[in-house]
């Protein structure tokens, strides 16, 4: 039977304390509670439609400005992805997803490489590059693609974000969590036909 491949990653500073557990071969509960709301929604549709058993709780200092929580949370989420799957043998190692999301659409194509690289191209007038109305503290693509920058880097992962619509900001940012929860689900998956580690060289990096 194979092992089960889970994590529990616990990160604590002066600015934030945050916990995350995985368990990649399970879906079960997703719990998050990160103390910014919308980001708590973008990884519970991460986790659900990624099929994993996910537990975020972050406390933060959300008075100074959500910056902190939001990478600290990307940080350890990505550390927890890297632990739970050790060396990496036996893996698809890539993955895609196209996600719609009403008049949005998104696709993630991402890479187990031990290379952390985060790219995003965006259609011209994306709503993602447009801020939501709202006060300061309010999530934005900003928020997001720091987010994702600091999951790419702390699970060493290449992944690469096109949206090619989306008028919505709610919607397309959405959109994009969707596709990178399918895109790891396919990314992480076993698979029988690979032996060890999955290149041709004999190692990731």
């Amino acid at each position: 039977m194979a092992t089960t491949r889970r994590a529990t990653v616990r990160r604590v500073t002066k600015e934030t304390t945050v916990r995350v557990s995985l368990a990649l071969d399970r879906s079960g509960a997703v719990r998050v509670k990160t103390g910014i709301a919308f980001l708590d929604h973008m990884l519970t549709l991460l986790g659900t439609h990624g099929h994993f058993a996910l537990t975020v709780q972050a406390r933060g200092d959300l008075d100074v400005d959500l910056h902190h929580t939001n990478e600290d949370v990307g940080i350890v989420v990505g550390q927890a992805f890297d632990q739970a799957l050790g060396a990496r043998q036996g893996i698809n190692r890539f993955g895609v997803s196209y996600i719609p999301m009403e008049e949005a659409l998104a696709r993630v194509v991402l890479d187990f490489s031990g290379r952390p690289r985060l790219v995003v191209r965006q259609a011209k007038g994306s709503a993602a590059m447009k801020a939501p109305r709202g006060s300061r503290g309010v999530y934005q693509w900003g928020d997001a693609e720091h987010f994702l920058e600091s999951f790419a880097r702390a699970s060493r992962t290449t992944i690469h974000v096109d949206i090619f619509a989306g008028s919505d900001f709610h919607h397309t940012v959405e959109a994009v969590f969707k596709a990178l929860g399918r895109a790891l689900a396919a990314a992480v998956a076993r698979n029988p036909r690979v032996k060890g580690v999955p290149s041709s060289k004999g190692r990731l990096w």
